[in-house]
């Protein structure tokens, strides 16, 4: 008699490998994912979309090619989307109410998806838009972070990142248009990869966000990461081989100061410790650490029009506006306000931003920072509160992942540790145009005496 492997936290690669190996079917996982999503509806509340009968019919299909000797990356794997892109047969409502056409064709992440035999089961709950680090919404309700139910899992890929932390699915996409993929990743102790800009592709879309914005993906490994990464870019083994690759010695600029905003940010205690202890470990492998902060200057005001301009674009496409929430309809506004000239002005700043912040990598080959300033903000922080007061609550939670979406430059969220109250927090490795290899290499470096990947939700 033979007995089917428990997969639930083994991570990507491992899933991968062991439907390869016959050691489990596709239908077996695929109706676990099925079964977790239903069973966490009144908990975590991860899935906006579920594909119940695609998707179970899709893993009798892999199965079947797996038992022909066909294989792929991700043959009979189940994979979670976010509901900002485009799926065949369900809805894109980006964490809108309102009743929203279903989509008749698969964005161009779907079909590398689909293409490398993977099984998308659902589609994750994000905020209105993503423009919030919570994923919350009076379309879905509330999702939680499976490390503790009273704690957002951070957003906007939040849905993708509690789906991940507590082992409904082995890695989901996400995106990242201010740290959406990062923050998550921090708050729910995963590995959370922003892409150089352009290197996952966005069609249907020409932009997202007026270039602020990419997808991403979240594994609880780098090697995990690393494999969803290649598929998605299209790109091989390179980001897997880079992960198995060690990245010499390297001088890395620890930078705890945020770019201006505008208001007093303080930096927990607990979140300061916790990436100064990983500048500690990474001096213990060999690196040189220095003290170092990017010359930000007043990158926030390239940030806002493309921001707030890509939310007015997105507000032509709900069924009923009246459905979005004030401060939404307020941002969308604001954005109308300025997709004139200071759109304009925002992108024809962009080469002074990349040379006046590059010139961090005149010192150093890897800036890293804390991803965000505080642990997972409460359920409901940000309930009631007016569009200046949220603002101030996002500020001061999550200064530090916007500008790299401003510069386009890839970023890695790694784990550093939990608080005394079992909130994860994270740390960023960040890096020039086109570093995503040097960034996977330390990443898995450092995560080889870390060992993230064995501590999983003490619910779980």
């Amino acid at each position: 008699m033979t007995t089917t492997p428990d997969l639930r936290f083994a991570g990507l690669v491992a899933t991968a490998q062991a439907l390869a190996d016959g050691a489990v079917t596709s239908v077996e996982l695929v109706d676990r994912a099925l079964a977790e999503i239903e069973d966490t509806r009144s908990t975590l509340n991860a899935f906006r979309f579920v594909r119940d009968r695609e998707a179970r019919a899709e893993a009798r299909a892999a199965d079947q090619r797996l038992r022909d000797g066909e294989r792929l990356p991700l043959l009979g794997v189940p994979i979670a989307i976010k509901d900002d892109v485009d799926l065949a047969g369900a809805p894109t409502a980006f964490g809108c109410a309102g009743e929203f056409p279903v989509k008749t064709a698969d964005c161009e992440l779907v079909r590398l998806l689909k293409a490398s035999g993977a099984v998308v089961v659902g589609k994750t709950n994000t905020p209105e838009f993503g423009q919030w680090p919570i994923t919350e919404g009076s379309a879905f309700g509330v999702t939680r972070n499976p490390w503790r139910l009273d704690h957002s899992p951070g957003g906007s890929s939040g849905g993708s990142a509690a789906a991940v932390a507590a082992g409904v699915v082995p890695a989901a996409v996400g995106s990242d248009g201010a740290g959406s993929v990062r923050i998550p990743a921090a708050w729910t102790h995963l590995v959370g990869v922003k892409p150089q800009r352009g290197r996952f592709s966005p069609l249907p879309e020409k932009e997202l966000f007026n270039g602020i914005t990419t997808s991403g993906v979240l594994a609880r490994s780098v090697g995990d990461a690393a494999l969803l990464f290649d598929v998605l870019a299209d790109t091989g083994t390179a980001h897997q081989d880079a992960a198995r690759t060690p990245p010499g010695r390297l001088r890395i600029a620890l930078s705890l100061r945020p770019a201006f905003t505008g208001l007093p940010v303080a930096l927990d205690p607990q979140v300061r410790a916790a990436v100064v202890r990983l500048a500690r470990v990474l001096r213990g492998l060999g690196h040189e650490i220095v003290l170092a902060d990017p010359a930000y200057g007043l990158i926030g005001l390239n940030f806002l029009p493309r921001s707030l301009g890509g939310l007015n674009d997105w507000h032509g496409r709900v069924p009923d506006p009246a459905l979005l929430d004030r401060r939404t309809r307020d941002n969308g506004r604001m954005g109308g306000l300025l997709r004139g000239r200071a759109l304009a002005a925002a992108h024809a700043t962009l080469g002074l931003f990349h040379r006046r912040v590059g010139r961090i990598f005149d010192r150093a080959d890897v800036v890293l920072t804390p991803t965000t300033a505080k642990p997972p903000l409460p359920v409901g922080g940000i309930d009631g509160l007016t569009g200046w007061q949220t603002d101030r609550t996002m500020i001061r939670s999550c200064p530090y992942a916007w500008p790299w979406n401003v510069l386009g430059w890839p970023g890695v969220n790694v784990p550093a540790g939990l608080t005394d109250d079992w909130l994860p927090v994270g740390a960023q490795l960040l890096g020039p145009a086109d570093s995503e290899p040097l960034l996977f290499s330390l990443a898995a470096e450092l995560e080889q005496v870390e060992r993230w990947y064995e501590r999983t939700p003490p619910r779980a």
